[in-house]
């Protein structure tokens, strides 16, 4: 009797060193996640920019800023490009004119993503490489309808000067040569950021 019970205690004391060492791995396995708070980012008062600027989309010529990528076979024969791809590295100017200051480059694809009307699916990086926004970047992904007179896009982040931002983008053709498809986009955007 006496040993079963000394090998029920040596059982007992097995079985609780087992649960509290699992206990203690549990507590020491690092997490994926925490709270954190804004200041320790060096982040301040948030502010609200508008940022005017144009950008050249061009696609004729010896040296064009978009390219077709990918199309679809009915993409030639649908009154609205359905299915067509662009890929685009575009100057972004402060002024109009193609010989303006340069600001940065908007960088990104636009697909005609309507079978009914001319609507794209934009996804566009503006890089900036001027001032204090220089090596600052927004991101855009929205819908395009290009025969409306103003098309608003959203702004659904940043990096450098416009972390954490967000807001939108207003596009406004200045432009459009419709034999080649070259166009001036006038651009007004409105980013919150740190």
């Amino acid at each position: 009797m006496a040993k079963s019970k000394t090998f029920m205690l040596s059982i007992l004391r097995i079985a609780l060193a087992l649960l509290f060492s699992s206990f203690a791995a549990a507590e020491e396995e690092p997490r994926f996640d925490r709270n954190l708070s804004p200041k320790s980012l060096g982040l301040r008062k948030e502010k609200l920019t508008h940022l005017r600027f144009y950008m050249h989309d061009v696609m004729s010529g010896p040296k064009p800023t978009a390219v077709k990528i990918a199309e679809a076979q009915m993409a030639n024969t649908s009154s609205s490009f359905f299915g067509l791809l662009d890929m685009a590295d575009d100057p972004l100017t402060a002024g109009p004119e193609p010989e303006s200051k340069l600001v940065g480059k908007g960088q990104g694809m636009f697909g005609f993503a309507d079978q009914n009307e001319l609507g794209l699916v934009m996804l566009f990086n503006f890089a900036f490489t001027e001032g204090k926004y220089n090596g600052s970047t927004l991101s855009m992904l929205g819908r395009n309808m290009v025969l409306t007179a103003v098309r608003e896009m959203p702004i659904v982040g940043g990096s450098g000067v416009f972390r954490f931002a967000r807001g939108y983008a207003q596009a406004k053709t200045h432009t459009l040569d419709a034999k080649t498809g070259d166009a001036v986009v006038e651009f007004n955007v409105y980013v919150f950021h740190y």
